[in-house]
């Protein structure tokens, strides 16, 4: 088939260009490279450098290429940034993948499948609790309002009035080899990157300085790679589906393993809450196991995640 990804030269989207060309698709990738890397593009994949809140030159890029299916992995992907720039957070996760869908519907695109996220448009989750794919939505923050739009978007609009099929794939927190540690990253590249340079790392406080930070559902990016394979060749049956462990686990968890990994000396150091952070995040996996099987435990994936940064 004919594939587009979108996001394709960042940390997510580069995993999955990778497998889908693995699996003999054709891949173009669609990059605007203010966070992506152009060394992450598979050499066998075409790369087209493209904002995609520019929806002229967008549809002419799908008219030429005509894809079969396109999985939308590009996205202002940062609470902490959508917080103080909720209107470019807005224009690129809104209308930008609103650009993505007009062109999909007007040339005859299959399925698009969506990098929503679960980490972030459940709200709260109760302590004992896991947030299943049905429960209601509470986005905080608007990083997670405009993931949430989209999806509404997607189930209402575009498949009511306009025909285009479409997976919802909501990520835990997803973290692995090639995510960036620079500027508003994932909390396991930018611990992995501090203690491999001996720096200090700071835990961010769930609601009290100096506890163990908020608890997340931390997927390894191996199981979300499997997740939007399992969507490209049609197995999943739903319209929305969890991409998680279910496991809950604190900041401090984390800090701990790395420093096991990547070396003790590093100062752990207590920082204060985030203005839009959720104290506790944790999804339900049941869907997702019956779909691709067990996820990677929290270990493995941590140990294989600080043996990547160790060697670059």
């Amino acid at each position: 088939m004919r594939i587009l990804v979108t996001g394709g030269a960042g940390f997510i989207g580069s995993h999955v260009a990778d497998a889908v060309l693995q699996k003999g698709h054709e891949v173009v990738i669609v990059d605007d490279l203010s966070s992506g890397r152009r060394e992450n593009v598979p050499q066998a994949a075409r790369f087209v450098q493209l904002d995609i809140r520019d929806g002229k030159k967008l549809a002419e890029l799908i008219a030429e290429f005509k894809p079969e299916i396109i999985t939308h992995q590009a996205a202002q992907t940062s609470v902490s940034v959508s917080t103080r720039e909720p209107v470019r957070d807005a224009e690129i996760n809104i209308i930008g993948s609103i650009n993505l869908c007009n062109a999909a519907v007007e040339h005859g695109v299959q399925r698009v499948i969506f990098a929503s996220t679960g980490g972030a448009i459940y709200g709260e989750v109760p302590d004992g609790k896991r947030a299943v794919e049905g429960d209601p939505t509470s986005p905080l923050s608007p990083y997670a309002c405009s993931k949430l739009a989209f999806e509404n978007y997607l189930r209402g609009y575009f498949a009511q009035e306009r025909g285009l099929k479409s997976t919802v794939l909501r990520y835990g927190n997803v973290y692995g080899p090639r995510q960036d540690p620079h500027g508003e990253a994932g909390v396991v590249a930018i611990f992995s990157q501090r203690l491999k340079a001996k720096q200090p790392i700071q835990i961010n406080a769930k609601r009290d300085l100096g506890d163990a930070g908020c608890v997340r559902d931390y997927v390894f990016v191996d199981d979300v790679v499997r997740a939007n394979i399992a969507a490209i060749e049609g197995r999943i049956e739903r319209p929305i589906m969890n991409v998680c462990t279910g496991e809950p686990t604190t900041t401090k968890v984390i800090a701990d393993a790395l420093v096991r990994e990547l070396g003790a000396g590093s100062e752990l150091k207590g920082g204060p809450r985030r203005d839009g952070d959720l104290e506790r995040s944790v999804l339900d996996p049941t869907y997702c196991v019956s779909v691709i099987g067990p996820a990677t435990g929290i270990e493995e994936g941590l140990q294989r995640t600080a043996r990547w940064f160790a060697n670059t």
